[in-house]
């Protein structure tokens, strides 16, 4: 399956990015169909074939979440943006255990100020 995906290109603390579509599966730095245009995130400048885009588009190629957003963004395609951030399996149950945790430790502390006895 094709995909148009970003490839990093540039100096180290430097990244910018190439456009290209090119075999979902593939190395990175891999084999490439066709360049269709660069984007830099430092200063948020883009150049993008607009037409290329929408041909590969057409002929069923993908866009990763990222360059959808962009492609968004950038005018060449109409909808919704799609959200990017990683969801942590592990972070969601670990909430629910560790909120489970301190409401079980919350009551133990509330149990012993009412068996302790007050003084004054």
């Amino acid at each position: 399956m094709l995909a148009i995906k970003l490839q990093r290109i540039g100096k180290k603390h430097q990244a910018s990015f190439r456009l290209v579509v090119g075999e979902k599966r593939s190395k990175l730095n891999g084999r490439q169909v066709e360049d269709l245009g660069w984007y830099n995130p430092l200063n948020k400048e883009h150049t993008i074939s607009k037409d290329r885009v929408l041909h590969w588009i057409h002929k069923g190629a993908q866009a990763t979440d990222t360059v959808h957003n962009l492609l968004v963004r950038a005018g060449v395609l109409t909808g919704a943006k799609r959200p990017v951030h990683k969801k942590g399996k592990a972070v969601e149950g670990a909430a629910s255990v560790s909120a489970e945790g301190a409401s079980s430790e919350a009551k133990a502390e509330n149990k012993k100020k009412e068996e302790a006895p007050i003084t004054k």
